[in-house]
């Protein structure tokens, strides 16, 4: 008998310091495989990285998105990284195109789970958007939670799950089903928040940039530096190694990060004088972390 497709997801909550909550947020997720934690207080952000069968995956999601409900208080969150959720986003991830209608299929029953069971307002963003003004999580993350919250009230938006009122505490839940994104942190030898915010919008598809480029500027008060926080939504139509070239001619960099994991080709090219923060290759890449547990 074939065994159910393996697919990932990656979970983002808005606890980035407080090692007890990002822990016991982290165990919430069996039976899926906790492949990597990354973890970022000046971001007040956690980003988890699963592994599971379909049919195994929704569950994990749902018992995840019921304890960072628990732990997390967005009325007391620190962080720069946009957010209207305490369980802020949770997509499905699809290898290839063979398993694309199984990362559907179990976004779609964690969205619906995580409404019914965990009582939270979920939105369906992305490719599984229902309407034009959840497509992109920009649109839903704007004002944040207390502008999203309005905005239900005001019947100018209606989750696509779950509750249509906003518990200030816990926020809202946004999910999908999409191919492998990169996330990706670079460390600016300098703390010049405005450059880093330049830069950003001149490299987003939005400021005229490449497609499917996300980028914003932050300052990292702890490390004492700026950063361009990118996502690439397509590695192959915006090769990370010319994003990152391009950033090092109009700053100096000092630290490159990836989040969670990507495919090994989306980090051929990138310069090697410049080092990668905590980076593992046996874990954060896909096609290495992955054999253990196809094994």
């Amino acid at each position: 008998m074939t065994a159910p497709p393996l697919l990932l997801a990656v979970p983002n909550v808005s606890e980035g310091a407080n090692g007890e909550t990002i822990d016991a947020i982290g165990a919430a997720f069996g039976p899926a495989a906790l492949l990597d934690v990354h973890s970022d207080p000046d971001h007040g952000r956690s980003v988890y990285t699963l592994a599971g069968r379909q049919g195994d995956l929704a569950g994990a999601l749902v018992s995840g998105a019921r304890e960072a409900a628990a732990r997390v208080d967005l009325r007391g969150h620190a962080g720069a990284h946009p957010h209207v959720g305490a369980f802020d986003v949770a997509p499905v991830v699809y290898l290839d195109d063979g398993t694309r209608g199984a990362a559907i299929a179990e976004a779609l029953t964690a969205a619906a789970l995580i409404g019914d069971d965990a009582g939270l307002p979920v939105f369906l963003y992305g490719e599984l958007a229902m309407s034009p003004d959840h497509r992109e999580r920009s649109s839903l993350r704007h004002g944040g939670s207390a502008e999203l919250a309005r905005r239900l009230a005001a019947g100018e938006l209606e989750p696509d799950y779950g509750p249509r009122e906003l518990d200030p505490k816990t926020g809202a839940v946004l999910v999908t089903a999409r191919p492998p994104l990169i996330a990706f942190n670079v460390d600016l030898a300098t703390d010049d928040v405005d450059l880093a915010k330049a830069i950003a919008a001149d490299l987003r598809e939005s400021g005229g940039g490449r497609p499917g480029v996300r980028a914003i500027g932050l300052a990292l008060p702890a490390r004492g530096r700026a950063q361009v926080s990118l996502n690439l939504h397509d590695h192959q139509t915006a090769p990370l190694a010319e994003i990152v070239a391009e950033i090092a001619r109009r700053a100096p960099i000092a630290e490159l990060e990836l989040v969670g994991l990507a495919p090994a080709a989306a980090l051929e090219g990138l310069p090697e004088d410049i080092p990668m923060r905590d980076f593992d290759p046996q874990r954060h890449l896909i096609e290495n972390a992955l054999r253990s547990i196809e094994a």
